[in-house]
């Protein structure tokens, strides 16, 4: 029996002190190699798309801009899948979405739960054909460094940017954070850089070293992220493919979590097991932070990923390690 999505406006406020908390995999192996974790964002909005709702979420745009967009089809769903680190470019989807919701269409918003506030907070009063999943944020990177970042690496591989992975969990599995970028030239590059400079917090927003979301409540009807702490949390549920952590945090999240049952599989789990820095408080700003960004103003990007984004680590390591005999490799190995 289908649950009715339109809930009543009172019912949305959150009556528990704490959301019920799930691990989520979808069951269709090929959307979770396209989704960033397990899925969950997918299963929703394409339950929403089947009540003749439109989905608004992030997309990633000729490569080094994040915007939200309308989507009424899969397709065009489909181009919010995926991990975006920059800031999203909101433009005139507010206004779009009250049209939406005024003229009765079911509405599904996605993305950060500042993002979900700032839009509840614009419409001024609940609407029943409204539902919002926010995602928990780590914290959101400077646009201008990604595109530097960028530059850097088309003029290194002497080619233009064909496409971009954030983070390229087809070939190196879930619990990697590794970007993938391809050239023109048919060359493609892995590299850690942008995800050194993202988790060093040098390049984040100002406002998000004092973020008020960095709580276990979020505005979101549903709020998901990645599940790290699975294997503790639910022994056996990881295989390395992407696994959800999702709060359900009112009467209209447990109607949606509902709605999608048959599409996914799940586990309830404990708060206490899935706690993670941005569910507690934010990241505080690095002490050289002002260092770093003086140094971005007057240095190349060479520079700056070399400091503070560990360019040449690796390649170095190799090169260190393709002169050891290999013999000596499995004796250290504790091989024959």
């Amino acid at each position: 029996m289908s649950i009715q999505l339109n809930a009543p406006a009172h019912a949305r406020m959150p009556k528990d002190k704490e959301p019920a908390v799930y691990a989520v995999k979808h069951r269709d192996p090929e959307v979770r190699n396209a989704s960033r974790s397990g899925g969950v964002f997918t299963a929703v909005s394409d339950n929403i798309l089947l009540h003749g709702g439109v989905v608004y979420g992030c997309i990633l745009k000729d490569n080094d801009l994040a915007e939200h967009i309308r989507a009424e089809t899969t397709e065009e769903r489909d181009r919010m899948r995926g991990s975006k680190y920059i800031q999203s470019d909101m433009g005139d989807v507010f206004p779009q979405i009250r049209r939406d919701l005024e003229s009765g269409r079911k509405v599904l918003f996605s993305g950060t739960s500042c993002q979900a506030a700032g839009l509840k907070s614009y419409l001024g009063r609940d609407y029943p054909n409204f539902f919002c999943v926010d995602i928990v944020c780590h914290g959101v990177p400077s646009p201008a460094v990604w595109k530097e970042y960028l530059k850097w690496q088309s003029e290194k591989g002497k080619s233009e940017i064909s496409s971009v992975d954030f983070r390229n969990k087809r070939d190196f599995g879930w619990a990697e954070h590794i970007e993938t970028i391809w050239l023109k030239n048919g060359k493609r590059v892995d590299s850690t850089v942008f995800k050194n400079l993202f988790y060093s917090h040098r390049i984040l927003r100002p406002a998000c070293y004092k973020c008020p979301y960095k709580d276990v409540m979020h505005p979101g009807d549903i709020t998901i992220a990645d599940y790290w702490g699975i294997d503790a949390a639910a022994p056996g549920f990881n295989d390395n493919r992407g696994v959800s952590l999702v709060l359900v945090n009112n009467a209209v999240g447990r109607a949606l979590f509902a709605e999608i049952a048959d599409k996914i599989e799940s586990i309830p789990t404990k708060i206490e097991s899935s706690m993670q820095i941005p569910l507690i408080e934010p990241y505080p700003a690095p002490k050289d932070r002002e260092k770093f960004w003086s140094d971005y103003r007057k240095r190349n990007f060479g520079y700056i990923a070399k400091k503070y984004g560990g360019a040449g680590i690796a390649a170095t390591s190799r090169k260190l390690l393709s002169k050891i005999p290999k013999r000596l490799i499995r004796i250290l190995r504790g091989e024959n």
